[in-house]
This record gives structure tokens, C-alpha cells and sequence, in this order.
């Protein structure tokens, strides 16, 4: 795959050094002649100019790239880059590096932006992750359909432990998707249960955004189960709440 980082700097180097050693054709273009590093990148491609301007664009085959990758530490060069990548060349996925987080809200596909990268908001996903249980930390949001991925880390003493996942009801346009138990995947199928420190994976969709704070109350709260239902392994059908040990 054909593809042009704009901006050499340490982050557009890094990006362009994995891409070319997963086997990608890699043009990097900078506007800095401080930044000519070419042999930080030797099996790059190498071009001096300014990415914003669409002579230099046209120079470095931009028509010829499936992807463009918009990584300098300006917001407003990104957009840019990425507008004129996807309006006067028509590149197939535009990728741009969201340096502000308060100007995320603009890299969108009305700035020619199908995925915006913040390395800040990935890192607060991650510091959540690594120490949130019992709360929803949002993990990614998916561009080009709206979809937002969030984490629920189970406590061990979550009422619904023990329960089948297909006795829950989730909100509407949510589904859970996977389930990471002992650092592995596991399908979150009918028969499956929940177990202390799950770490629930949940997709929802744009129109079920405002409910998705619905969800730890759910896992907080004990399922009412009808007769007849299903019981976790740890109570009895005709033992109360109050009389189990």
C-alpha cells in the first residue's frame, strides 16, 4: 500500500518506520529542512515541501496514495492536509494527529478527517482502563459510523456475578461485544457467565450514546429473574437473597 506522512518530525518517523516494516511504500514530506533526517528513514521516499500547498501534493503523487496520514504537531496543517487529500485527490482514508484535544470536535469528514488520532485522549483511556473498576471508560470511537467502544471492569462483588449474559437487557443500540478474562478474549455467547474482573468490551452506536450511562447501573443492580429462569451458579431458585452463605 502507497502511503504519505506529512510531517518527519519524531512522530511522523515512528509512524512511517512501522508502516514500511509492515511492508508499506512510505513517502514522508516536511516542510523543515532541519527535518530531512533521511537516514532515520532510509527506505522511505523524501520530500522538502509544504504539504498544505497542492503543487507539493501533486509532486509527491498524492493521487497515487491509498492513504494519507497527517502527522505534524499543528491541528490546523492536519486539517488542511487532510481536506485537500481527500477533496482535490481523492484519497481513499485520510488519518490526521489531534495535538489539542479541544480541537477534536473539528476532525471530522467535514475537514476530509475519516480517523482522528489523540494521543492525549488515548492515553486518559488508558490510565482509566488500567485503574477504573465499576465505572465505563471509553476505549475509541469508531469515525465513519459514530460508534463509541467503552470498557466496565466488574467488581468482585458485582450482584451480577454468576448470571448468565443473555438474562441482561442492555440499552438500546448496545451491544457487548467481548469479554477479557485472565488477559484473553472470550466470547460473550448465551451460556456464558460473568465472573469477578471481567473486563466487558461494549459498541454502541451514535443514537444510544446518551444511555450508555445506563449500563453500570445494570451491572449493579441484581437481575429479576422470572419463574422457571435460569439462576447463577451460586443461589439456589428457592433460596432468597438474605438466606444464602
Amino acid at each position: 500500500m502507497r502511503i504519505l506522512v506529512a510531517g518527519a518530525g519524531s512522530v511522523g518517523c515512528s509512524i512511517a518506520r512501522e508502516l514500511i516494516s509492515h511492508g508499506h511504500e512510505i513517502t514522508l514530506v516536511d516542510n523543515a529542512p532541519d527535518a530531512m533526517r533521511v537516514a532515520s528513514v532510509p527506505d522511505a521516499d523524501w520530500l522538502l515541501a509544504d504539504a498544505c500547498d497542492i503543487d507539493s501534493l501533486s509532486q509527491a503523487d498524492v493521487d497515487a496514495c491509498e492513504v494519507v496520514v497527517a502527522a505534524t504537531g499543528d491541528d490546523k496543517v492536519n486539517l488542511v492536509i487532510s481536506l485537500l487529500a481527500k477533496t482535490e485527490f481523492g484519497v481513499p482514508r485520510t488519518v490526521a494527529r489531534v495535538n489539542n484535544p479541544k480541537n477534536e470536535w473539528m476532525f471530522d469528514d467535514s475537514w476530509g478527517v475519516d480517523v482522528a488520532v489523540s494521543t492525549p485522549r488515548i492515553m486518559t483511556s488508558l490510565v482509566e482502563e488500567a485503574v477504573s473498576v465499576g465505572s465505563m471508560v471509553s476505549i475509541f470511537r469508531f469515525h465513519q459510523s459514530g460508534a463509541h467502544m467503552h470498557e466496565y471492569t466488574l467488581p468482585a462483588d458485582a450482584p451480577v456475578i454468576g448470571y448468565l449474559i443473555s438474562q441482561m437487557q442492555w440499552p438500546p443500540h448496545t451491544v457487548l461485544a467481548a469479554i477479557l478474562r485472565d488477559y484473553r478474549p472470550v466470547n460473550p455467547d448465551e451460556d456464558e457467565r460473568f465472573e469477578p474482573g471481567d473486563e466487558l468490551i461494549f459498541l454502541t452506536a451514535r443514537e444510544g450514546e446518551d444511555q450508555i450511562g445506563l449500563i453500570p447501573q445494570i451491572l449493579s443492580t441484581q437481575p429479576a429473574l422470572p419463574t422457571g429462569a435460569i439462576y447463577p451458579l451460586n443461589q439456589k431458585p428457592d433460596q432468597p437473597d438474605s438466606e444464602q452463605k
